[in-house]
């Protein structure tokens, strides 16, 4: 089952009205301030989520009022961000893919608290993505192919999310690496704006965590 988390970060609204309506789910989760897209565009999420402190008011209520969907509301002092408690809801649910939008914006740190959160899925074996009109962001830690006709635009990077990559091979890039080592400390170079050259491109790695991120201009 795939499942879409609308959380609160930006989201621009026809790239992801076009997703919901290209891509089946069967699950819709609504994130505190997501909860707005969904309600400006009719779109019913199947759950809700969120300590609510950044959604308007009339719109939580009106789902609280006027719908009988599942409701879960947390203390905003708590351990984990509301797009953690999607996720961990997601996986709870059964998902075997998971795809947050609004999970990237302006507030670097909720980006890469996401970006961090997707280790659960990672570790549940659960395929799972950031995704806006610009981006598509995994962690890998097995090898991994793309496809040059299904890349996510022309960009192919991959930045160390762990403290060392190791045994890394790129095979039908532009700038091939053979037995390389990533560290958290000096290695952008390395694997920032690849491009793939040939049919498909190749992560090969034998130990640690790499931020897969597909990008366009």
């Amino acid at each position: 089952m795939h499942t879409v988390i609308v959380s609160g970060g930006n989201i621009q609204e026809d790239f992801a009205l076009s997703f919901l309506k290209e891509q089946p789910y069967g699950e819709l989760i609504g994130v505190d301030r997501g909860l707005e897209f969904l309600y400006r565009h009719q779109l019913c999420p199947t759950r809700i989520v969120g300590d609510f402190d950044s959604v308007d008011r009339p719109v939580l209520h009106w789902y609280q009022e006027h719908t009988d969907i599942e409701i879960r509301k947390f203390n905003p002092v708590k351990d984990a961000t509301d797009t953690q408690i999607a996720l961990e809801l997601a996986l709870e649910l059964g998902s075997s893919s998971i795809t947050i939008l609004g999970g990237m914006g302006s507030r670097l740190d909720h980006t890469l608290g996401n970006v961090q959160t997707m280790m659960l899925a990672l570790e549940a074996g659960v395929d799972c993505c950031l995704l806006d009109e610009k981006n598509r962001v995994r962690l890998i830690q097995e090898p991994f192919t793309i496809k040059k006709a299904e890349q996510y635009g022309k960009f192919v990077s991959l930045l160390p999310l762990t403290s060392v990559v190791e045994g890394v091979n790129l095979i039908g890039f532009r700038y091939p690496l053979t037995n390389h080592t990533f560290t958290s400390t000096g290695s952008a170079g390395f694997g920032v704006s690849n491009e793939i050259v040939e049919s498909a491109g190749r992560i090969e790695l034998s130990k640690g965590v790499f931020i897969l991120i597909e990008a366009r201009d």
